[in-house]
């Protein structure tokens, strides 16, 4: 028997990365799991080095930040990187969730780890927004604030909570402190996470395109599907380096190198283009409670799609009607991001109303109605033959 079988520690390794049996029908969409993973990777590598030179005080933190532009060996390209990556990270992960919608991979037996994925998704927004406050540049500044001031909705406690999170009456140097804290701390719980995920994804094996049972046809993972994956790779860091080194703030927001000023305003608060969807369905609601929750609830409603998903066939391949809507709602989703980066006025409130209602109902009412009928055509069909 081999080494790599023989050793427990190898065996473990091989069991994940040589002899695990894969469906020989799997398309590239599957390969973006292990481009997630080298994000991770390349996030946790260029934010440790980042760490030793950051100064998390109020007075120091932008300057800090231009210490290692301009004066740490390579800096520029460690903040580069670490700043691209989190961007990449986040399409990464919407094109991830996107194909698991499209094909079904949140239904039973992977319920769980379709579960732990929202909640790596979920994590990782919050770790994104606490390491865009931490340049403290104007966005990064007004930011904060907007985005902490939501707490204060909640009844009763809500000032309280801001204080505490502010650690006084506004936003200051414990802020600042306890978000570099959380933002280092974070990744790691993330990677635990993400090992989770891998034994949930370990136990039943990956989904395919198909929609059927993957046992028939099984390939091992490596040479195949390692050679697949590397394909990828060399895609990914060509794309990625593009924007390092020839266009490294296309993905940024300019305000965010002016230095924070709590006297001036910006013309428009937004967070990051990879939020915009959720800053959208918050500012449809007029309440502020109102918006709080359904921003929230647009994240975990996502849970529900193991139980919403009432098709007796896995994945829209062989779905007309699953496919329009599936279209639909990723079009709705696009529109979303686009309604957030936009001021609020005439059109674009009664269009992000109308948005988040159609968001809330795919998952709701469309997506169930939808399946529902497609099970009755296809036992009509079924027994018509």
């Amino acid at each position: 028997m081999a080494l790599r079988k023989k050793n427990a520690f190898l065996a473990l390794a091989n069991s994940y990365l040589i002899d695990s049996p894969q469906p020989s029908t799997i398309s590239y969409w599957w390969n973006i799991g292990s481009l997630l993973g080298l994000c991770l990777v390349i996030q946790l590598g260029t934010g440790i080095f980042l760490a030793m030179h950051y100064s998390s005080n109020l007075e120091l933190a932008f300057i800090s930040v231009e210490h290692i532009m301009r004066d740490v060996s390579s800096g520029w390209a460690l903040r580069y990187c670490h700043a691209n990556g989190a961007a990449f990270f986040f399409i990464l992960i919407y094109a991830h969730m996107a194909r698991g919608l499209y094909y079904g991979s949140y239904k039973s037996p992977r319920v769980a780890l379709w579960v732990i994925g929202v909640i790596i998704f979920l994590l990782l927004i919050i770790t994104g927004f606490l390491g865009y406050v931490l340049p403290m540049g104007q966005m990064s500044l007004w930011g904060a604030t907007v985005i902490t001031n939501l707490m204060s909705a909640i009844p009763y406690i809500g000032m309280d909570l801001v204080e505490f999170i502010w650690g006084g009456s506004s936003v200051g140097n414990p802020t600042l402190q306890r978000f570099f804290a959380l933002h280092y701390l974070l990744p790691f719980v993330l990677a635990a996470l993400v090992i989770m995920h891998l034994i949930a994804l370990h136990e039943h094996g990956s989904s395919n395109p198909l929609g059927i049972t993957g046992n028939i046809d099984r390939l091992p993972f490596s040479p195949y599907f390692v050679f697949k994956d590397l394909i990828t790779v060399f895609v990914f860091l060509t794309v990625y380096s593009s924007f390092v080194f020839f266009s490294p703030n296309s993905l940024g927001h300019p305000d965010n190198y002016i230095p924070a000023n709590p006297m001036v305003t910006p013309a428009s608060i937004v967070p990051e283009f990879y939020l915009l969807p959720f800053y959208a369905i918050l500012r449809a609601i007029p309440s502020k409670l109102g918006g709080v929750v359904a921003m929230v609830a647009a994240i975990l409603i996502l849970m529900i799609l193991p139980i919403s998903d009432r098709s007796i066939v896995r994945g829209n391949a062989f779905k007309v009607l699953s496919k329009i809507l599936y279209g639909l709602f990723i079009c709705n989703f696009l529109l979303l991001g686009l309604l957030g980066s936009q001021h609020i006025e005439v059109p674009y409130v009664a269009l992000g109303q109308f948005a988040t209602v159609f968001y809330f109902s795919y998952f709701i009412i469309l997506l169930p109605c939808i399946t529902m009928l497609e099970n009755i055509l296809f036992y009509i069909s079924q027994q018509n033959k």
